[in-house]
């Protein structure tokens, strides 16, 4: 299929560009590269320069390459940049976000992928977190997911539209060629990497916990995986395809979480660096965050059952591995 991936210049969506490309797609990368990175884009991927609030843009884009489905890994997700400037969030996430869909369907393009995030969630009475728990964000970022995980599902009412929505919590890990590479870094596996690499001195937010070791626990899947999912959940939205709905008519989106299923402390991450890396790893504790749950994991049982996916590289060892070898060898410490 001839897909267009908003955000390919990214972590997430550079790493899914490698897969679908792997897999014998034809891809097509829009970026406006505020966040992402030209060399992080697969060699004879076609790259344009542009944003998907645009609607000139995503129209000349969606025609010039008759693009057939959307994969959408492009909005802002800074929860504390979203709380200090809610507009950037509304005018990027949202309106940005309706401008790709009305694009979408004045061009005759019925299939999107909506990479999420859990946060649309906010703070799970209970986890693991299915799919059918309320979603009551608790921060600007995650309301205007949630926003627009609502504008696709009308669109799919009213117009057809096919669509596949992931929710999930934290991304790891690289491919060979494409890692995490953000400014500034606000993840804490790179920048428990950042600490082994430098000897600096990291920050865990918080050890009074409700957890074995005092440290919050968080679910996280391997990019790779997240990649894989994302080309499974594609081919779902072929018309054929009744798990996004009937050939014609009306359309509602198939809603999947991600995740490993166990999740991780703060401190078994250190843990996990110093073991990859070979150092000790200087730590101290700072306050709590704000709205810091003690256990954020997500049930991926859904996807299992309806799209066949399960986490290949779920072991925290393996993603920061993976990462400490991009992190030495890749593009991201010259970006």
């Amino acid at each position: 299929m001839r897909v267009l991936v908003t955000g390919g210049a990214g972590y997430v969506g550079s790493v899914t560009v490698e897969t679908l490309h792997e897999a014998g797609h034809d891809v097509v990368v829009l970026d406006d590269l505020s966040t992402g990175h030209r060399q992080a884009v697969v060699e004879g991927v076609p790259l344009e320069v542009g944003s998907y609030g645009d609607p000139a843009t995503i129209s000349r884009v969606l025609a010039t390459h008759r693009i057939e489905a959307v994969l959408h890994c492009a909005a802002k997700s800074q929860v504390a940049e979203s709380m200090a400037d809610p507009a950037k969030y509304y005018r990027e996430n949202v309106a940005g976000g309706v401008a790709l869909l009305e694009g979408m369907r004045t061009g005759g393009v019925k299939r999107i992928v909506f990479s999420s995030t859990a946060a649309v969630y906010g703070m799970p009475e209970r986890t693991p977190i299915t799919e059918d728990m309320p979603t009551i964000p608790i921060n600007t970022y995650g309301e205007t997911k949630r926003t627009f995980e609502q504008g696709i599902r009308w669109y799919g009412h009213a117009y057809g539209l096919r669509s596949v929505i992931f929710r999930y919590f934290n991304v790891a890990g690289a491919s060979e060629r494409n890692g995490e590479a953000h400014d500034p870094e606000t993840h804490l596996i790179p920048k428990v990497l950042a600490a082994a690499a430098t000897g600096t001195e990291l920050t865990i937010f918080g050890d009074d916990f409700a957890t074995p070791d005092g440290t919050c626990i968080r679910d996280y899947i391997h990019v790779r995986d997240l990649a894989r999912a994302h080309l499974m959940a594609l081919e779902a939205t072929d018309p054929g395809d009744t798990r996004t709905g009937p050939r014609d008519g009306r359309c509602v989106p198939l809603v999947c979480n991600l995740g490993s299923g166990a999740g991780y402390s703060n401190r078994e991450v250190v843990r996990a660096a110093e073991q990859v890396a070979g150092v000790t790893i200087a730590t101290r504790i700072g306050p709590r965050r704000e709205g810091d749950p003690d256990i954020l994991i997500a049930s991926a049982a859904r996807a299992a059952e309806i799209l066949g996916w399960r986490p290949e590289h779920d072991s925290i060892a393996e993603m920061i591995g993976s990462a400490w070898a991009w992190r030495k060898t890749g593009w991201g410490d010259k970006a």
